[in-house]
């Protein structure tokens, strides 16, 4: 009898663990059916999408591509809604709403709400769940619900090389420069100068880069050690195998 409940235990875990892969092989070739490139748009038609540019399967809520231009080589992650306009099916003229720059990242469960123009700059890495935004409800009217009232809509701007950190909110009318870090779950409105840090809702400078002096406050972590001329990717994963064993 037992030897019976062993065998009846080991046939279990072989059909799971069998089940299992297949599932996984499944979901495997559904994400990457149903990413969105170029070359594959689905249902959706941007008003420009650049090569090697992808979104990610499963998409969060996307409408008004048309007004939507993304540029080459950006990364779009699960579950990222991007969108033109303040509903489906309007007319928004001739120009672009929503621009991303070449190399754009937008992390798992971002937001990019394009009411009035936004624009990402090339190279901008932003972490999951970011919220960027150009509209923001109006309470002036007391006696009205919230939801009800007409927003007000102000163009956001935000330079090339930029660093926005998981759950970072952007609000209507924010113009950042090159190359600013903005602090996990920081709240920006305002401009923010070129090579500066931001931290804290709402958002303030708390290092910035001067042309003598460099970063200042000083960093207070050493630089990171540059790779050498002349090594190949091949090499760097190599090393990265012998790190992991």
């Amino acid at each position: 009898m037992p030897k019976n409940r062993d065998t009846v235990s080991s046939l279990t875990a072989w059909r799971r663990r069998v089940v299992s892969g297949a599932v996984h092989r499944c979901w495997r070739w559904v994400r990457e059916t149903g990413a969105v490139t170029a070359a594959h748009p689905g249902g959706l038609r941007f008003g420009r999408i650049g090569e090697g540019t992808r979104l990610a399967f499963p998409q969060g809520t996307v409408f008004g591509e048309r007004w939507i231009e993304l540029g080459n080589h950006c990364i779009i992650g699960e579950q990222v809604t991007l969108t033109a306009g303040l509903m489906p099916d309007l007319d928004l003229g001739a120009d672009p709403i929503l621009t991303l720059g070449d190399g754009v990242v937008l992390g798992r469960g971002s937001h990019v709400v394009a009411d009035t123009t936004v624009t990402i700059g090339s190279d901008t890495y932003c972490g999951p769940y970011v919220y960027i935004t150009s509209t923001n409800h109006s309470y002036d009217d007391p006696r009205q619900p919230v939801g009800r009232q007409w927003p007000r809509m102000e163009p956001v701007a935000i330079g090339p090389g930029c660093w926005i950190g998981t759950g970072a909110v952007v609000l209507p009318g924010a113009r950042l420069g090159r190359n600013v870090v903005v602090a996990a779950g920081a709240v920006v409105r305002g401009e923010v100068a070129d090579h500066a840090v931001v931290a804290g809702a709402p958002a303030r400078v708390v290092r910035s880069w001067d042309p003598e002096k460099g970063w200042q406050p000083p960093m207070r972590t050493p630089a990171p050690v540059p790779i050498p001329e002349g090594v190949t990717p091949e090499q760097l994963l190599a090393v990265a195998e012998l790190d992991e064993s």
